[in-house]
């Protein structure tokens, strides 16, 4: 999966579809869910004596949501992107936008077989 812990998407389908980018907080289960700031929040309902919450009362939790459901969001671009893998001249390999091009981080160090010679 391209997308990784710390970027910033955009929701493009469901209840939560908003057009405002939000933060990726982790990456589960090799990339098929994520979750994401302040979307799929849920209640879970503890009794007292629960060690996160031991007054008891209502739990406020983020599920995961597919990651089919969200799009990398470009600062450039300023809408969602799709994202593609490219090898620089020194062989490091980097994530970039497949709009306007502009690198979305550096993913791997250099690599000597992958360098254009």
């Amino acid at each position: 999966m391209k997308i990784k812990k710390g970027d910033q998407v955009i929701v493009s389908v469901g209840l939560n579809k908003a057009p405002t980018p939000k933060k990726v907080l982790s990456v589960l289960d090799e990339g098929k869910f994520l979750i994401v700031e302040g979307v799929n929040k849920v209640f879970r309902h503890v009794r007292k004596g629960h060690p996160k919450n031991p007054s008891g009362g209502r739990l406020e939790l983020e599920k995961p949501i597919d990651s089919s459901n969200v799009q990398f969001y470009c600062e450039k671009c300023t809408k969602g992107v799709k994202l593609g893998y490219r090898y620089l001249d020194d062989g490091t390999k980097e994530r970039f936008c497949r709009k306007c091009q502009t690198s979305a981080g550096k993913i791997s160090p250099p690599r000597p077989n992958y360098a254009k010679k």
